[in-house]
Formats: structure tokens, sequence, C-alpha cells
């Protein structure tokens, strides 16, 4: 395979630019502001989307690197539900679809040990982050799920990173991008005869983690099992301990509006917790007490509200390991033995075709160990 050079600076220099050009005008309220100026600040707020553009397509070119010798890679359109607050543009033509089904791309990996007329299992795998993206920091997860047979299609749900200013504003925490990952789930099945319907999986961190855990409820029908890594379970709580910089952006005025003070049912539907007791499918769910992120205690209260539904789920509260937040995702042997258990939970009802059952196997396959 011919190997491309790379060099994703691009970010920094963009940073520099950015810094650059705020620079003069750090400080100042907008009210000491001219319009010329007010202006300016409008055109550099909608360069940041354009620089998140640039970055991205620097890294989903490096996937061909990382993961082309196991798979075949694509990146497809799919389209949600429409935009739950469409900005009207007082063009007459263009505001009468402002209904329109939103847009959205997802990303697909193909083992290339496939053998034509076969059927095999597919993961939904959701990115984490409440603006963040699929990207190359999954790499190693994927060529682990890649190794063992797994069909893999990632979407960059509304509200993801990377697209421009107003797929960035799309954004449904909770809502409608639940629908987005569905829809991915449902073209894999109707378009790709290698994927076998009755072997689907999801799994997903953080954020993903609840957009799994908001799936295997709600749709318990389209999947066979999932796993939820330190999901975000019940969004009130969350806003209750981190800064109020993050709860700024649940009460935009292109988001939820409201704060879940002033609207607490609101934050109620967008809550995993709320839908515990429609669990139906096998479930896992882990996290760690020194999570900096998204705290033990909040998916606690998930766990305790599916024990009191008398659910059979399976789950893990570590005591504190290095990496924290990140503690399954980072690249030592402690945290592959934990994604191990993972994959063997996993593997238990998709039935890949080459199961990893130890840790030697999985660094090989993750890391290229030869």
């Amino acid at each position: 395979m011919e190997r491309r050079t790379y060099r994703p600076t691009l970010s920094t220099v963009a940073s520099i630019i950015l810094s650059l050009t705020l620079l003069p005008i750090v400080g100042v309220g907008q009210s000491q502001l001219t319009r010329a100026e007010r202006a300016s600040l409008s055109k550099i707020d909608n360069l940041t989307y354009s620089f998140d553009q640039v970055i991205k397509k620097i890294d989903e070119s490096m996937w061909f690197d990382l993961v082309g010798d196991l798979a075949y890679i694509d990146k497809v359109r799919l389209t949600g539900p429409p935009k739950t607050k469409p900005a009207k543009t007082g063009n007459e033509f263009r505001d009468q679809f402002l209904d329109n089904d939103l847009i959205f791309y997802s990303y697909i990996f193909l083992p290339k040990e496939m053998v034509q007329g076969r059927q095999y299992p597919l993961i939904v795998f959701a990115h984490g982050g409440i603006h963040g993206t699929f990207s190359t920091v999954y790499s190693h997860i994927v060529r682990e799920l890649l190794s063992q047979g797994y069909i893999i299609i990632a979407p960059d749900y509304r509200g993801s990173t990377g697209y421009g200013k107003g797929f960035h504003q799309s954004i449904d925490y909770g809502g409608r991008e639940n629908e987005d990952v569905l829809a991915a789930r449902d073209y894999m099945v109707k378009n790709y005869s290698i994927v076998d319907p009755t072997r689907i999986g999801m799994l997903g961190w953080s954020h993903g983690g609840m957009i799994t855990l908001m799936n295997i409820l709600k749709y318990p029908d389209s999947y066979t099992c999932g796993y939820a890594g330190v999901p975000v379970s019940d969004v009130t709580y969350r806003l209750e301990y981190q800064t109020k910089g993050y709860t700024k952006l649940f009460s935009a005025p292109h988001h939820i509006g409201k704060t879940p003070q002033e609207d607490p049912a609101e934050y109620a539907r967008r809550s995993p917790v709320s839908y515990a007791s429609l669990l139906k499918r096998p479930l896992m769910i882990t996290t760690t007490k020194n999570d900096n992120d998204v705290s033990y205690k909040e998916v606690e209260r998930m766990i305790d509200s599916l024990k009191q539904y008398n659910k059979e789920f399976e789950y893990k509260i570590y005591d504190a390991l290095p990496g924290s937040h990140l503690f399954e995702r980072i690249d030592t042997q402690e945290a592959t033995a934990i994604r191990l258990n993972v994959y063997l939970f996993l593997a238990k009802y998709l039935s890949p075709q080459k199961p990893i059952t130890t840790i030697e196997e999985l660094r090989k396959c993750g890391y290229r160990y030869y």
C-alpha cells in the first residue's frame, strides 16, 4: 500500500492566526466596539468553523494510513429528522424548506477479509463530546474491532464539529441526534447485504455512551446489545456539577434555550435515566471513581434506576485509574485489558468471526505488534 505523508500543522497555524487577529480587541465589551469591529468579530467567529473544517479534512485523510491495511473506508451522506430550531433566512424560497431532513455524514469501515455471501456483525460507534467528532483518536479501537470481523459505521450526528457553523448549531443533545445514529444503523442494514440484521451492537463513551443508552432503551428492536462507557446519564444532575460555561452550551438560543430550572421536563426527556424501565437488550456500563468529566455518581444514577426496575445488565465501577475519564481509551496494557472485557461482552451476543480472548492478541491487532 502506498503511504502518504501528512503535515497536520494547519491547526496550529489556524490557532496562531486567530489569536493574532483577536489580540487587539481582547477584553473589550461588545458595546464598546464599532460596527466595523463587531462585523470583524462575526467574520472571525465564522472563520473558526472554517478552521475546524480544514482540521477535519486533515484528520480524516489519516484514516487510510492508520487502518487502511485492515479496512475499506468510505464516508456517506445520510439524512436524519429536520432541525429542531431551524433559523429563518428571510428568503421565501429557502424558508419554505426549513422542515427538510438534516443531512449528516457517517464513516464506514469494512473488514478486507470479508467473504462474499457471508454476513457479519455491525457495530454502531457513537463518538463523544458535546461538539465532538469522529476522529483518528479512535483508530486503535477501530483496528481492534475490525480485526475481530466487525463492520463499523460511525456517524457524525448533528452538532458535530468539522462541518461548518450551521451544522454545529444544529446540535440537539439527547434529542434528534439519537435518530441520526439510528438512521446510520438503518442505512447499513438496508444497503449492505453483508450486514447481519440480527447481530447489531452499539458502543460509545461519554456523550457516545449516552447515545448508546438512548438508542438501546428507546429502539430495542434495532439492536442486539450495547456498551456504554462513562455515559452521561442525567443531564440535569450533570449541569449541577459542571461549569457555568458548560451550562450555557445547553441554554443557548439555537439549542434548548432554557436552563434545567426553567424547563426540568425537557432536560428529563433528554436523559437516559428517564428511560431505565424500557431496557430489553443486554447492556454493559463502566465508569471509574476518579472520572473528572462525567462523575461516577451520575453514572450510579443510571445503574440504580435500572436496578429499581429489576433490569438485568452488567456494570463495573472501577476505583481510581490512570486516564480518569479516558481510562478505557488510553494506549496502555491496563486500558487494553479493560477494553478486552468490553469485547468479550459484545462477542457473547454478536459472535464475530475472529473473537479476541487475550490481551496479547488485542495488542497485536490494535498496535501492529509483529
